[in-house]
């Protein structure tokens, strides 16, 4: 596997997440924090966004939703 940084877009499509709810779930510890790419831009590693949607399936399935 390859190691990769996801932009925004690329987070919002993968986790079905709006812009605002990701960045209140920064906020609150509940979502990755982004990295600094630059002065102004941000990515996600692409493992750290794996392995939130991995802990919502496992969440779901012994939740029995």
């Amino acid at each position: 596997m390859t190691l990769q940084i996801e932009r925004l877009p690329e987070v919002i499509k993968r986790t079905g997440r709006s812009r605002s709810s990701i960045y209140l779930g920064i906020k609150e510890g509940t979502f990755p924090k982004p990295i600094k790419l630059g002065a102004r831009s941000i990515g996600w590693p692409s493992t750290a966004i794996d392995e939130w949607i991995e802990e919502r399936i496992r969440d779901s399935e012994e939740k029995g939703t």
